[in-house]
């Protein structure tokens, strides 16, 4: 780390990140715990540049702190955003600081995927500065046990469709699934019919969902549904039957990939699933014993979406050391720092794939950066009596057998009410 500080030195120097003298950057976000940590170090390795003091400011409830302190006059010069729709709302409240003036365009251009300009932009001005994410479009598999049974890592959903036909032919089962989470269950249902949507319906459409400009009760929404339905509704395909998936802790239902025999051969989960893999089973090598494919295509037009989530930074202040602190957060090495103490994926393209614990983790670096499509987890995006609420049980019902049309009927009867009727949202 010593020596990863010293040559960031240098390159704050020579890159034109100039010294400021005992100028103070505050930065407001929810981080805490180890996330906190990781920034930390971000943050002192910028003061040990340049002199300026950052400060960080927690809170559990930004919302509210946050419009505090702009309404009083007082903002954080920087924010940590909690999602996409919270930074159109303050962009179209203008009170952040539009950033083509700020970055080094040219070189933002070349060092990030055009998605994450895209996904940061708000009526033509940039407004949002992308450092991380999670990746949420994952299939797990056993590769041992795949090839003892002669299975190949489907690139379509045709293939993946005739693999676990095969595989139930063998007497095995596809999958495993696990939708308990106490009162969040049914949130891992979500981010299937979210993958699948992105995958059926194209991404414009799934905007459209998440926004309620579409009801639920939407052919093209029923169809995710149905597809996700004929996995976890069906015996055959997810170990224990439609009763197990309900009743699995989703930290757990990646077990049955490793127990001896396998009990199940795929499971499709967000990347922190390895830490639960690693926690529960020391010995395994990333890689060699638990490895991921993309969760694959559908519809060809639509291609392979990325789902996810993201660390975005905006700004609400012209302060000249606030600025330098935001094209440092740009730069590969500052995102080096916090990828490299979390685990998560960076999405400058100029990140050292060796920064990251394992190949895997590179690996899944490199789907994220190659995607062409990124959208955030669409449940999280919508008010929380929809997203968190009604869409979480209806999954549950839905795979306890309950009729899909009343299932969906239910979910848009609380969106509608929600979205028009001035419902509290969270």
């Amino acid at each position: 780390m010593k020596r990863c500080v010293a040559l960031l030195l240098v390159f704050l120097l020579i890159s034109g990140i100039g010294v400021f003298a005992r100028e103070t950057v505050t930065v407001m976000g929810v981080w805490g715990g180890v996330e906190l940590e990781a920034f930390e170090k971000v943050m002192e390795t910028f003061e040990a540049a340049t002199g300026i003091e950052v400060e960080f400011e927690g809170t559990r409830d930004l919302p509210t702190l946050l419009t505090t302190r702009i309404e009083a006059g007082n903002p954080p010069d920087i924010v940590v955003l909690t999602g996409l729709g919270m930074m159109n709302d303050l962009a179209n409240d203008g009170v952040l600081v539009e950033l083509s003036n700020v970055l080094d365009m040219k070189k933002f251009a070349e060092e990030y995927n055009p998605v994450w300009r895209e996904l940061a932009t708000y009526e033509g001005g940039l407004y949002g500065l992308y450092i991380s994410a999670d990746v949420k479009s994952l299939v797990w598999y056993n590769p041992k046990a795949f090839a003892a049974n002669g299975y190949e890592v489907p690139g379509t959903w045709e293939e993946l469709e005739a693999l676990s036909k095969r595989m139930i032919a063998d007497g095995n089962i596809p999958w495993s699934v696990g939708m308990e989470s106490g009162a969040a269950s049914g949130w891992p249902g979500t981010d299937w019919i979210e993958d699948i949507m992105l995958r059926t319906a194209g991404p414009e459409v799934y905007d459209q969902w998440v926004n309620h400009d579409i009801p639920w009760t939407d052919a093209r929404v029923k169809r995710a549904f149905e597809i996700f339905g004929s996995i976890v509704r069906d015996e055959a395909y997810t170990w224990g039957g439609p009763i197990a998936v309900n009743a699995t802790n989703f930290n757990d239902a990646v077990a049955p990939l490793f127990m001896d025999p396998p009990q199940a051969f795929m499971h499709r989960q967000a990347s922190f699933i390895t830490s639960t893999i690693r926690e529960n089973n020391p010995n395994l090598v990333a890689g060699e014993d638990y490895d991921f494919f993309p969760f694959p295509p559908i519809e060809e037009e639509y291609g392979t979406p990325v789902l996810g989530a993201a660390d975005m930074v905006s700004l609400l202040t012209e302060k000249p050391a606030a600025k330098q602190f935001m094209r440092f957060l740009a730069t590969p090495g500052a995102q080096s720092i916090w990828v490299g103490e979390l685990g998560k994926m960076g999405v400058n393209k100029r990140i050292d794939p060796n920064v990251y614990p394992d190949e895997l983790t590179a690996k899944m670096a490199a789907v994220l950066q190659d995607a062409t499509v990124f959208r955030f987890d669409g449940s999280d995006s919508m008010p929380g009596a929809v997203g968190s609420g009604a869409f979480w049980t209806g999954i549950v019902d839905y795979v306890n057998g309950e009729d899909l049309d009343s299932v969906l009927e239910y979910i848009e009867a609380v969106a509608d009410e929600t979205y028009t009727g001035g419902a509290a949202t969270d």
